[in-house]
């Protein structure tokens, strides 16, 4: 036991010392979910009005404040204001491809697991079907063998005059018949 305490130090968990060692990934998962949410942002009307008031507020502030309030001058043709703009569309395309991509990729998979859901139902109707088939083909076959209400009252009628007349042999008279 003592040699065992030994081995462990206390900054290493048992069995997990590599796990320590490993240095971490950027996940792309997150990344992922990251551009989705971004693309679904930016594809809302909050965004449009939010960013058309962000404009308009901008444009009137270096249009209508005084000289030197002004940071991006109307002489300067809102050269700070383009560059912002610029930037924000040449990072918010590629993340809009690839939040497309994974939804490409998940309609993709939801696709073929559809397909997959598909052939199972197609074989089970299938099997459905043959075993209605066999059933079927089975009663026509018993049906000819099957006996109906009306034969069992016929042979139930001559088992009881069968019986009657047995009876009047055995005691010499004959009963009047049964009118049903």
């Amino acid at each position: 036991m003592a040699k065992d305490r030994g081995r462990f130090s206390l900054d290493a968990p048992r069995g997990r010392a590599g796990m320590l060692n490993r240095t971490p990934q950027p996940s792309q998962d997150r990344f992922g979910r990251f551009s989705e949410s971004f693309a679904r942002a930016m594809g809302t009307s909050g965004f449009l009005i939010g960013m058309t008031v962000f404009v308009v507020l901008w444009l009137w502030w270096n249009t209508a404040m005084p000289r030197d309030m002004q940071f991006d001058a109307a002489e300067n043709n809102y050269t700070l204001l383009t560059l912002i703009l610029s930037l924000q569309a040449s990072y918010a395309a590629p993340l809009i491809l690839l939040a497309q991509n994974r939804q490409d990729d998940r309609d993709r998979v939801q696709i073929e697991q559809d397909r997959q859901r598909a052939e199972r139902n197609l074989a089970d109707t299938e099997y459905l079907a043959r075993e209605v088939v066999a059933l079927r083909m089975a009663m026509t076959d018993v049906s000819e063998h099957v006996v109906t209400r009306e034969v069992l009252r016929q042979e139930l009628k001559a088992l009881l005059e069968s019986l009657e007349d047995s009876r009047d042999a055995a005691s010499g008279t004959r009963a009047p018949a049964d009118p049903s």
